[in-house]
């Protein structure tokens, strides 16, 4: 049972912490929509979708205006649509994509993600026209996100799709360079995926989920700044229970959100994804907690070792104040989103490197990062398999979601606005992984996957 008045101390997070529920995610499955006739398809896709959310927006602004918590963003999630085309080609895929964002318009939510493939282990013939069509889809569409899993630790990783999304970037950057690459910003490449992400660009629903369901993503890096700055000269384990017990009335107005969505939807109540998701806003970043912690700066040595005890004492406290926690529960670092990231890689104190150390401890990967535009392919592509690598070796969802901004070089810095904020470019290697990449074949899955 939730106790109200649990939800109500933490108002005051609200006003002055920048304390939100970063997102409703209502979660559709489309295979009863799968067929051969994509005319049929999209037509049956569009009708699910406006009659099962119709009334989302609504029920999310109601909640903010009786609860007073600011609600951002009402998203759709629906199932990987390269598992409903059969027999599409990349153009009948593209009419589909154009469906999905024509649906999510017509309801008002932010994004729709779904534009999906899982090859972790091989491709389907649906799953390679649906990836070669992903630089027209979201070029020709505004809400349409895309995500491809190329690994897991049980099937290890598919490096013909980590070379082939490499390829895919960059056709994307280029066919939206007239707004720096942002398509990219759409596009995420997973390594061990979840069925039940609420986040975007990421989220789609997964076969195993019901037939519709309401997944809610918390946010708060500006409450954890807040709750560690009463107790600034505590030992470790005093700055884990901090967290901790703030991580839980965070989390507890994530449930009552989630269940009187639920409740009004008609529609079961899936999870409550824990993540700090940080944005541009000052005060609302990850990277000023750890800095909160007593490092000088975000990427100063320390780092990695601060970024786990946060996501730790986080998914602890959370656990405890929710029924069902899930999606990828942890502390996202996504550099163009977090003012303190920004900051730190302006300044020179975090590098590319760095963040992929990061990524060994949190949630999810190398996440909203702008590259200098004439970055090789094979580049991108050894990018996603390292980060492919920690996921699967670590048996935790890593991600990459990088934008290879066309004509912008190191040093420049890529306006996106709102939620998604500014990116300055960083560097990259200039070593060259061009035969590495161009192998193919598959990454065995390592040892420890053979638990059976």
């Amino acid at each position: 049972m939730i106790n109200t008045g649990e939800i109500l101390e933490t108002i005051h997070m609200i006003e002055k912490e920048n304390l939100d529920i970063r997102t409703i995610t209502m979660g559709i499955s489309l295979l009863d929509c799968s067929g051969d006739d994509v005319d049929k398809v999209c037509s049956d896709i569009y009708n699910k979708i406006t009659t099962k959310a119709r009334d989302l927006v609504k029920v999310g602004q109601d909640i903010e205006s009786e609860y007073g918590i600011p609600i951002i963003n009402k998203r759709i999630s629906v199932t990987p649509i390269s598992l409903i085309g059969r027999n599409f080609s990349s153009d009948d895929f593209v009419k589909v994509a154009k469906t999905l964002d024509k649906a999510a318009k017509e309801v008002g939510v932010n994004f729709i993600g779904g534009y999906s493939a899982l090859v972790h282990k091989g491709f389907t013939n649906s799953e390679i026209n649906l990836i070669k069509s992903i630089p027209e889809a979201l070029a020709s569409t505004n809400l349409v996100c895309s995500s491809v899993n190329v690994g897991t630790t049980k099937a290890g990783i598919n490096m013909d799709a980590v070379k082939l999304m490499g390829d895919i970037i960059k056709q994307t950057a280029d066919l939206t360079k007239d707004a720096d690459g942002f398509g990219c910003a759409k596009l995420v490449v997973f390594a061990n995926a979840v069925e039940d992400n609420p986040f975007m660009a990421g989220a789609f629903h997964g076969v195993g989920e019901a037939e519709c369901v309401i997944n809610v993503g918390v946010s708060g890096p500006g409450v954890v700044k807040c709750a560690l700055e009463k107790v600034k000269d505590g030992d470790f384990e005093t700055l884990s229970e901090t967290i901790k017990k703030t991580a839980f009335k965070i989390t507890r107005m994530g449930q009552l959100v989630a269940k009187e969505a639920s409740k009004r939807l008609g529609v079961p109540y899936g999870i409550v994804d824990l993540s700090l998701a940080p944005t541009p806003a000052i005060g609302d970043s990850v990277a000023y907690i750890l800095e909160e912690m007593g490092l000088e700066q975000c990427g100063a040595h320390g780092t990695t070792a601060a970024l786990a005890l946060l996501n730790d004492a986080v998914k602890k406290g959370g656990v405890f104040a929710s029924s069902y926690v899930g999606g990828l529960s942890g502390a996202f670092i996504p550099v163009s989103e977090d003012a303190g990231m920004i900051d730190a890689v302006t300044k020179g104190s975090l590098s590319l490197e760095k963040l992929e150390a990061m990524t060994c401890v949190c949630s999810v990967g190398l996440d909203m990062i702008v590259i200098p535009g004439d970055t090789p392919a094979s580049t991108i592509s050894a990018i996603i398999a390292d980060e492919a690598a920690i996921g699967m070796i670590n048996c935790k969802t890593t991600a990459v979601r990088v934008i290879p901004a066309p004509g912008k070089e190191v040093g420049d810095v890529v306006e996106f606005g709102g939620l998604l904020g500014t990116g300055p470019v960083m560097k990259v290697s200039s070593l060259s992984s061009e035969k590495f990449i161009s192998r193919g074949g598959r990454i065995p899955a390592p040892i420890h996957s053979l638990k059976n």
